[in-house]
């Protein structure tokens, strides 16, 4: 520990070499959107939905790889498992670039996930490897506001490579970002796990530790609860540029849009760390979920009767704002919920929880982003549906209460 602190690079250094790591999964997501529709046209010119997997393929890859990251990391150190996982997302957007048919594509992306959940468990290890306390959470804020910017920029630089290069180019980028991000961090950063303190990966540990999540009520509430916002949130975000396309006719400013909601949902984690030790999660989840339903009724309300094109953009950029506070405000805290009682477990724990509502979510979100209709009205409706099933799960799991560790 003392040795790999001797040889960090200086902490702004460390908290942007962070924060790029982890931003690697939203710029691989995010960057994607305005290419959908070329995708569409190119490989599902008969069933154009069919491009939204595009974005739920690589979410799925992602959850999928977290089962094992963290596990491996304890095995093998976090630096060989941050480089691997960032070495099999680059040969699967190499791979990804020669794409020509639609499963080609799907499978590249669900490859490159897979990769990317390395750097996106691994990071938060070494972190906690480093700091711990009100000093871990200071160099977790620093670094959400390098992550925050990501998907702010996203969109812009996919639609600014598809001025001058079609929809593969965007994978050459992936690329770039993961050679730069993988270089940068095997210069600069020393390993942070001593092999004293490394542990075999047991799949006997992994199945008790399933096990233990699963017999605990609390643990299973808040794993439904995230996944039906991750869910909410993953739809959303496959399906948002369609409906600026097709809906709105404004699909050339729609990284503008959405860009503009990234910075603003950015405060969402202020706001959370300013009122959660008052209110407590569960309140504050709660009172999330309230807020979205009320916002969203009235948006579907007023949609129902506006003709107006910027009427309409601005009531569902009023929308598209409550979603992503939705996740801003709500997912860290059913975090936090769910590992509450996990605390001897916390690493592993983590993974599981990670990857069990990733997944959860995806199946969720598919059929939600499929039943696309041209209007944003069926990703409203089964927004509604799903913080309403999150509401009445909340309200089961009761009111804060003191936890031992």
């Amino acid at each position: 520990m003392t040795d790999a602190a001797d040889r960090l690079p200086p902490r702004r250094e460390f908290i942007a070499l962070m924060g790029i790591l982890t931003a690697l999964v939203a710029f691989s997501i995010d960057a994607m959107m305005p290419a959908l529709p070329r995708i569409a046209e190119d490989l599902a010119s008969a069933s154009p939905n069919a491009a939204q997997l595009v974005v739920t393929s690589f979410v799925l890859g992602m959850g999928l790889g977290t089962f094992v990251s963290g596990p491996l990391s304890d095995q093998f150190g976090r630096k060989p498992v941050i480089v691997g996982g960032v070495a099999l997302y680059i040969a699967a957007s190499l791979a990804a670039v020669f794409s020509e048919s639609m499963l080609w594509l799907l499978l590249t992306r669900l490859v490159q996930g897979l990769g990317a959940s390395g750097p996106r468990v691994v990071v938060m290890a070494v972190i906690r490897d480093l700091y711990a306390g009100r000093a871990m959470a200071q160099i977790m804020s620093f670094i959400m506001i390098v992550f925050a910017l990501i998907p702010a920029l996203a969109p812009l630089m996919g639609a600014q490579i598809l001025r001058v290069a079609d929809w593969h180019a965007i994978f050459l980028a992936f690329t770039v970002f993961g050679v730069v991000s993988s270089g940068w961090f095997i210069l600069r950063m020393p390993e942070t796990l001593p092999a004293e303190r490394r542990r075999p990966l047991q799949f006997a540990t992994l199945e008790h530790a399933v096990a233990e999540l699963a017999a605990h009520r609390e643990v299973r509430l808040s794993i439904a609860v995230l996944s039906l916002c991750f869910g909410g949130l993953f739809a959303t975000i496959s399906s948002i540029q369609p409906i600026y396309e097709q809906w709105l006719g404004r699909g050339e400013s729609f990284p503008l849009w959405f860009g503009l909601t990234a910075i603003i949902t950015a405060s969402s984690s202020y706001l959370n760390a300013r009122l959660v030790v008052r209110l407590g999660m569960r309140r504050l989840v709660k009172a999330m979920f309230i807020g979205y339903i009320s916002t969203t009724v009235v948006v579907i309300v007023a949609l129902a009767q506006v003709e107006s094109p910027t009427a309409k953009l601005l009531w569902l950029l009023l929308w598209q704002q409550a979603q992503f506070f939705q996740a801003g405000l709500g997912i860290g805290n059913l975090n936090a919920i769910a590992l509450e009682p996990m605390g001897h477990i916390a690493g592993t724990a983590a993974s599981m929880v990670s990857a069990v509502s990733t997944v959860l979510a995806v199946v969720l979100a598919v059929p939600l982003g499929l039943a696309f209709n041209g209007t944003p009205f069926p990703l409203l409706i089964g927004g509604v549906v799903f913080a309403s099933l999150g509401l009445l799960l909340m309200l089961r799991l009761g009111c804060e209460r003191a936890i031992s560790v």
